[in-house]
């Protein structure tokens, strides 16, 4: 269901749409969950394609509560053979914490440099640092296979965010690399949403058919946001859409459905996914 609909409203009833090809998304209200100063990318892409966007932030980024192991780490950078990082935030962190310390970027050049992604890789590239390593998959374990075999006996620099997995760092360890792991920033449940999000929800003039997931931080501060209002009948007139197998992993495992999965773990992937999804709907009515 969309909404209450069998299908799109805009796309199914509409008597000369512009083209169902170039705005697949037409109709539809999709809510982006991205940190506010990241939600744009998607958020443009969403409109392209006819979406209606609302913006409400589960997560917000906020530094560590100390710098201090991550500016050791960067004093000592000489010590390191390789550097990972595993997202756009970790990056920015990281050039904002060198320019503190007046660490020039040339500092990072002897390293192997490991991204998660491409957007994370882009980020890279553009302070000047080569990447060696973007794994096929954009997820922790695909980093782990693409290391696992050039990491034995080095000294390992993992920069990620507070909370995070510890696939990197255990199995990294297990194949005989010394990885020490900094915290760069850490992620928040934005409290000031909450009445927004529930406002919402509650509207069905609002109400989004879908709701994006881009992270399993975005997922757990969602629900955090539900509060008391996770009623049945609402939630199941929406479509939760994830970006890739780990954030769906976090969805079931709080009881939420996965509608779409993208099949390229990046945010263009999780657009096309939703066009597919959206379009397979309007077919199958």
């Amino acid at each position: 269901m969309w909404g209450g609909h069998s299908c799109p409203p805009t796309l199914a009833m509409s008597k000369k749409p512009k083209s169902a090809t170039d705005l697949p998304l037409r109709g539809i209200r999709v809510l982006v969950g991205r940190a506010r100063h990241q939600a744009g990318v998607l958020s443009v892409q969403l409109r392209s394609l006819g979406a209606t966007v609302l913006e409400i932030p589960f997560i917000e980024i906020r530094k560590p509560r100390s710098f201090k192991p991550l500016d050791s780490a960067l004093q000592d950078l000489c010590d390191y053979d390789w550097l990972i990082l595993t997202s756009v935030n970790g990056v920015e962190a990281l050039w904002n914490r060198m320019a503190k310390l007046r660490l020039a970027k040339a500092s990072l050049k002897h390293l192997r440099v490991a991204a998660i992604g491409p957007a994370t890789k882009k980020a890279i590239e553009q302070g000047g640092i080569k990447v060696d390593v973007v794994p096929k998959e954009y997820v922790a374990e695909s980093v782990v296979r693409s290391l696992r075999n050039r990491i034995k006996g080095k000294r390992v620099l993992l920069v990620r965010a507070k909370v995070a997995r510890d696939v990197i760092p255990r199995d990294l360890r297990e194949a005989g690399a010394q990885v020490d792991v900094v915290e760069a920033y850490e992620t928040v449940v934005p409290q000031s949403s909450r009445t927004r999000l529930q406002a919402a929800l509650e509207n069905p003039q609002r109400r989004p058919h879908i709701v994006t997931f881009t992270s399993s931080s975005t997922v757990r501060n969602f629900v955090a946001l539900l509060g008391g209002s996770r009623r049945a009948a609402i939630l199941d007139a929406i479509r939760f859409a994830s970006i890739g197998p780990v954030t769906s992993s976090t969805l079931r495992a709080l009881r939420l459905r996965v509608d779409i999965e993208a099949r390229e773990f990046t945010i263009p992937g999780l657009v096309t996914a939703m066009a597919e999804a959206v379009a397979t709907s309007v077919h199958s009515a």
